[in-house]
């Protein structure tokens, strides 16, 4: 990775670039790489198993409590069911 031409003005030539050394935009990384790759045809094909962080639970805490891991989600409200629309002729159907 290369600085551009105006931090090589500021004497940014042969220091490492930091993240306090440019504006937002600019992520380091932490040598991570991605997170998988795509097909010929197009399809993501992911490669999460070595890549991926996984969470032990000690023993002393899964013999005590009953623990459930699971992602931070809201639980969102079910949707009253729809009553069928109708016209004058009858049920509206959807042209194809």
């Amino acid at each position: 990775m290369q600085p551009t031409a105006s931090l090589r003005v500021l004497g940014y030539r042969h220091l490492r670039l930091t993240t306090k050394d440019v504006n937002k935009g600019f992520y380091k990384g932490n040598r991570t790489g991605s997170m998988g790759s795509h097909t010929p045809l197009r399809r993501l094909q992911d490669r999460l198993g070595p890549r991926s962080r996984t969470f032990a639970v000690p023993e002393s805490l899964s013999s005590r409590l009953q623990v459930r891991l699971a992602p931070f989600l809201p639980l969102l409200p079910a949707h009253p069911p729809r009553e069928p629309r109708t016209g004058a002729g009858g049920p509206v159907c959807a042209r194809k």
